[in-house]
């Protein structure tokens, strides 16, 4: 009898995560070119699996592809900030509503706290912010509404990446991530969503201000982190 082989993980999901861990921690910075050739000697990989990973980075929003300019990380202006977190605004306090009052668990979420609060560096920290907000609507019961978040998770990461770089906040919003978890695993779903929505308003009212000129085109240090 043959054996089955083991499955080896795809080459184009390993260049993928790489370059959106990059993306996501600062070491690609928004407008910095993405090149086919020189990715693909980094990560020991013909240009296939690249051009791959690049397509589909481009259709999470994290990366934009020009006829001109080749491809770069996407760049962030208070349009784009704003549209994105339109978008958490509208579904992410329902979902975790929703989660709250199911009574889901939520011990990824505290799991994901932890870590970001035991955080020895900056990278660290941003991934298991990232975690953590996911942890929160994924419970929800609807997994079209986690779908539809997951959407826009990559580009608000990156958003967040950027406005860290500017103003770092990380000890008020861990203060409000854990008044939003100690709400949530209390029960409450109104009040856990209506922190969790006071949270990413005041987020993006404080760093992309409605009357600011400031478009934030700017990328962030590899030492700053996100939410």
């Amino acid at each position: 009898m043959t054996s089955v082989p083991t499955p080896i993980p795809s080459r184009t999901q390993y260049v993928l995560d790489a370059i959106k861990h990059r993306i996501l921690t600062g070491h690609l910075t928004p407008g910095q070119a993405l090149v086919e050739t020189e990715l693909a000697a980094q990560f020991g990989v013909s240009k296939t699996p690249v051009r791959e990973a690049l397509k589909t980075l481009a259709g999470t929003g994290l990366v934009v592809m020009s006829q001109y300019k080749g491809v770069t990380v996407r760049m962030v202006d208070a349009d784009m900030a704003r549209e994105v977190h339109d978008v958490r605004l509208l579904l992410e306090p329902e979902a975790l509503r929703r989660a709250v009052a199911r009574g889901a668990s939520l011990a990824a979420a505290r799991d994901a706290l932890i870590r970001a609060d035991d955080a020895t560096d900056a990278a660290e920290r941003s991934l298991a912010n990232r975690d953590f907000h996911r942890a929160l609507y994924l419970p929800c019961g609807n997994p079209l509404l986690g779908r539809m978040l997951d959407e826009v998770r990559d580009q608000a990461a990156l958003v967040s990446a950027v406005a860290w770089a500017a103003e770092p906040s990380w000890e008020r919003e861990a203060a409000e991530h854990r008044e939003i978890l100690r709400l949530a695993l209390a029960g409450d779903a109104d009040a856990a969503a209506g922190a969790l929505h006071a949270h990413i308003a005041s987020f993006v009212e404080r760093a992309f201000p409605a009357d600011s000129e400031d478009t934030r085109a700017a990328g962030p240090h590899p030492e700053e982190g996100h939410r």
